[in-house]
């Protein structure tokens, strides 16, 4: 049986012709899977009742499940998805009142080598990269589900995006072509993969490059996120200014704050000088707790003196709006499994 999402209009192309069915047929379809967010083939109400049951016999819409759902007293809609290996990754909607887009963050792993000590999914070690086609179905699911079109994708579930760059990449081409979704409404986070981003940077693409930062010396960032012993910031700094020199994109650092540990005075001075001379913006993110971390959330009085630290050096600084958080769907908070 084969399974249409996922598929490009060419490849459904060979489905109608072993049933002998024109190209014009196969855009349809296409157009039902991935504009339409169709859950089924009876829904195609184009195709002729004939043409719908000799398809349902070779293909069905999708082969994945949800198998828990939750929505957030803001909004949030968090959900775990069933592959049919058994495999379940979680996927994010958030929405925003005053905002038309809706945002899915999708994971591009089964679990994570990374293991940074602030997030839940690296907790669960590594398990297995998604393929294109898994991480395009959380965003059709969330479409099936709700009825509503995603506008933004940011690559920010679980999973470290550029250790499965190929499946990353041929998901991001599916959400621009299929999905009509815009290059630049594409944003993928990375914990610092130097080939990574040496990669995206020769291919000059229009979509956002976030960086897990989160420390702005060697020794804190090694206790935060191990991956520095590997990629060190020396280093991942050259990266970025190649980034930028190849692209001319600004660069969104990722910088997540713990109390009494990396949002202290000091903490934003190294950080300003860190990023002086890369063109980038900052986006400050209260820590969210996990549940085996002692770690805690800044004050607001704390966040704000770190933020106007960081202005005064010239930087555009945000702090990251809080979604979510109430069914552990925030930043770092991802695991994955049922409990």
């Amino acid at each position: 049986m084969q399974v249409l999402a996922g598929l490009s209009q060419k490849e459904i192309e060979k489905i109608t012709d072993v049933l002998h069915q024109s190209k014009f047929r196969a855009r349809q379809i296409h157009n039902w899977i991935y504009l339409k967010s169709a859950r089924s083939i009876d829904e195609m109400t184009d195709l002729s009742r004939e043409f719908r049951e000799e398809l349902k016999k070779v293909a069905t819409v999708t082969d994945v499940k949800i198998k828990v759902k939750q929505e957030s007293t803001d909004g949030t809609l968090k959900y775990l998805i069933e592959y049919p290996d058994g495999a379940c990754v979680e996927t994010v909607l958030m929405r925003f009142d005053n905002r038309a887009n809706l945002t899915a963050c999708v994971s591009s792993q089964v679990g994570c080598a990374v293991n940074c000590s602030f997030c839940a999914t690296g907790k669960r070690g590594f398990i297995r990269n998604l393929t294109y086609k898994e991480i395009i179905e959380q965003v059709l699911t969330i479409q099936r589900d709700t009825g509503l079109k995603v506008t933004n994708v940011v690559f920010m579930g679980q999973g470290e995006p550029l250790l499965n760059l190929d499946n990353v990449l041929k998901a991001m081409e599916i959400f621009n072509e299929s999905f009509q979704i815009g290059q630049r409404r594409l944003t993928v986070s990375t914990s610092g993969i130097i080939p990574g981003i040496n990669r995206l940077a020769e291919l000059d693409m229009q979509s956002t490059l976030a960086l897990s930062l989160h420390a702005p010396n060697h020794e804190l960032r090694k206790n935060l996120m191990p991956i520095e012993d590997k990629y060190n910031l020396l280093d991942l700094k050259s990266a970025l200014k190649n980034y930028v020199v190849k692209t001319g994109r600004r660069i969104t650092i990722e910088y997540l704050l713990i109390k009494n540990l990396n949002d202290t005075v000091e903490c934003a001075k190294q950080l300003a000088e860190y990023l002086y001379d890369i063109k980038c913006n900052v986006n400050l993110i209260p820590y969210n707790p996990i549940f085996d971390k002692d770690y805690r959330r800044p004050s607001n009085n704390a966040i704000m003196k770190f933020k106007c630290l960081l202005e005064h050096s010239g930087k555009k600084v945000t702090v990251r709006l809080e979604r979510g958080a109430d069914i552990d769907a925030a930043c770092g908070q991802l695991r994955g499994k049922v409990d």
